[in-house]
């Protein structure tokens, strides 16, 4: 064990070092013996490690997002070259190359952990062995074998025998209901985390096997940290519960504010920015201009929540704009933003004047700004006096007004009848 830890002393001293500066401030506020001053250090080293690793989970989020819109034509492939799995590997790596996707990006925040993770325990298995590791020396050593988390060690194990623990002045039973219910939360926290991925941050127009294969991570994580989390020192276990619980808190901010297109998150957020934007006539801040003009720019391609947000904001007398803000405008004018059925819906409400039974006796409508009169040429027949109307042959003695007159307007004037 000593030489492993000496091959990977290049991360194990920074790791040891950045546990020390932390115990050095929290020390002085709750001693420097106290399970307080070591598991808060553990604790800021997790934030601090975290916080580096924001861009690789950005990444993270958007390779995920890009996975999930190349699934159909991924199945297409596989379908297709079922037969040939050489040709199946060659034609998704070219469609992985074309879309400038890697399937490895999902999981670099993990790979980045690994690491610091290995260190801590490596770190931590040092002070119950009593060995000096990185900046811990002596005196730092036999303080952190003194601290204790609610009766537990931190360098003690679930699976620890009864001699061991004694020798680190704690209880077997202490050190097991503590280890116990923190490999329970630990696996609560990874359930949750994933669970609220897949009930609300996923498209639900993909139905594909990647959907199957997360939704059995979904169960396989917990179990995992369970089966390992009983031979991981309190330490660890105080590490991985804070990571977790970090990512649960970065994952739900994320579903809130930048949900997956047409995932029940996005519905939610679309919901609440309509209220927002109709309520202040604008969209604030770079986060939701950012959203209304990706929206903006898919057109046609929009999805239902997508349209729906569009309608809802042409209803309100308000336009979006391609830079991601909102303009006062007319109804009609989501015409240019919005797809075929939009126009349709403004056509109708363009409905023409009716005319009056003048316009339809003089041949029909006018242009804008004409005026309409009556010559004597033009009245109806029907006013002239009796006897005036020549009919001409072979129209039964119907006048052009009569012929022109509606269904719910007088009644024509019989032909006479033929003796």
């Amino acid at each position: 064990m000593d030489t492993i830890a000496s091959l990977f002393s290049f991360i194990t001293t920074p790791v040891s070092w950045v546990i020390v500066q932390f115990h050095t401030v929290y020390g002085a506020l709750f001693g420097p013996d106290t399970g307080w001053a070591w598991g808060l250090s553990i604790v800021s080293l997790v934030i601090v490690i975290r916080i580096c690793l924001i861009p690789l989970f950005v990444k993270q989020i958007k390779a995920t997002r890009a996975m999930q819109t190349l699934q159909p034509e991924m199945k297409k492939i596989q379908e297709r070259y079922k037969n040939d799995k050489q040709r199946q590997s060659e034609e998704m790596m070219k469609l992985y190359k074309e879309t400038g996707t890697n399937p490895l990006s999902s999981c670099l925040p993990i790979l980045a952990q690994s690491p610091f993770f290995f260190a801590l325990y490596h770190v931590l298995n040092s002070i119950a062995n009593g060995d000096t590791i990185g900046v811990i020396n002596q005196n730092l050593l036999e303080s952190a074998q003194k601290a204790h988390i609610f009766g537990a060690p931190l360098a003690a194990k679930f699976t620890d025998s009864a001699s061991d623990v004694s020798a680190l002045d704690a209880s077997l039973t202490s050190v097991r209901i503590v280890t116990a219910i923190m490999i329970v939360m630990m696996s609560a926290s990874q359930f949750f985390t994933q669970r609220q991925l897949m009930t609300k941050n996923v498209d639900t127009t993909v139905k594909t096997p990647f959907m199957q294969q997360q939704k059995m991570l979904m169960y396989v994580f917990p179990i995992m940290f369970a089966v390992f989390g009983i031979n991981f020192p309190v330490g660890v276990l105080v590490y991985w519960l804070t990571t977790n619980v970090w990512t649960m808190g970065q994952q739900m901010y994320v579903i809130h504010n930048n949900p997956t297109p047409g995932s029940k998150a996005q519905a939610a957020y679309l919901e609440r920015l309509h209220k927002r934007v109709t309520h202040h006539g604008k969209t604030r801040g770079r986060g939701e201009k950012a959203i209304v003009k990706a929206i903006v720019a898919k057109g046609r391609d929009r999805n239902e929540f997508e349209r729906k947000f569009i309608n809802g904001l042409s209803k309100a007398g308000l336009v979006a704009q391609a830079d991601g803000t909102v303009a006062k405008g007319e109804a009609q004018t989501v015409v240019q933003t919005e797809d075929g059925a939009a126009a349709a819906a403004a056509a109708r409400r363009q409905q023409p004047k009716r005319q009056t039974k003048a316009q339809r006796q003089s041949g029909g409508p006018k242009a804008a700004g004409e005026t309409i009169s009556l010559s004597k040429s033009d009245e109806p027949e029907d006013a002239k006096p009796v006897g005036s109307a020549k009919p001409k042959p072979g129209n039964n003695g119907r006048s052009k007004a009569q012929s022109g007159q509606r269904k719910g307007g007088p009644q024509r004037p019989k032909s006479p009848s033929k003796k």
